[in-house]
């Protein structure tokens, strides 16, 4: 069987022959995806805010849609950071101020209307993602009542306390020793 992860093996690794299942929950993996969303849509809004303006009918907006782009690729850098968890709720406050920015721009006179209601249902579902994966990755913690785990006769030493107070002492007595054999050879003329 073929996998992708031979092709980089040099000739002396061993080959894949079987991968095993992975390690990642699906609740990380929508947290990555929504990750790499959130970076590629806030590069769009910072490299072409004109361009999104434009198809929503809200010319002259183009530095709130910048700042929105910054928005998204720091939430998405923290989403799919170690704090996932802090980067999805980021996600979903942004998600808010973009349906505010978003009704703003529903206006009678706007010509693109059915573009910015097609945006509003595409931000609601996204923002339903990034709800339910900040609820999904939010850190585990043990119950109130929960017994702790105390370890009082442990010290940190794995032979225990007394075989490192017994290397102290040993250590000691032979600096000590090799104080008084200096000392001997100062005072030999």
């Amino acid at each position: 069987m073929f996998h992708f992860s031979n092709i980089v093996r040099t000739k002396g690794d061993p080959k894949i022959v079987q991968g095993g299942p992975s390690l990642k929950q699906p609740a990380d993996q929508l947290a990555r995806a929504l990750g790499w969303f959130s970076i590629g849509l806030g590069v769009v809004e910072f490299l072409a805010p004109r361009r999104v303006t434009e198809t929503l009918g809200m010319e002259g907006h183009e530095t709130l849609v910048r700042a929105f782009g910054v928005r998204e690729i720091l939430a998405g850098i923290m989403s799919l950071s170690v704090e996932k968890n802090a980067g999805l709720w980021a996600r979903v406050g942004g998600d808010g101020l973009d349906a505010a920015a978003l009704l703003s721009g529903l206006t009678p006179d706007n010509p693109k209307n059915g573009n910015i209601a097609l945006a509003l249902l595409m931000v609601g579902g996204i923002a339903m993602l990034d709800y339910r994966a900040a609820q999904d990755t939010k850190p585990r913690r043990p119950p109130r009542d929960a017994r702790r785990k105390l370890y009082p006769n442990r010290s940190g030493f794995p032979k225990g306390i007394e075989s490192v107070r017994t290397a102290a002492r040993q250590i000691a007595a032979h600096a000590g020793q090799n104080e008084v054999k200096q000392g001997d050879e100062r005072r030999v003329p």
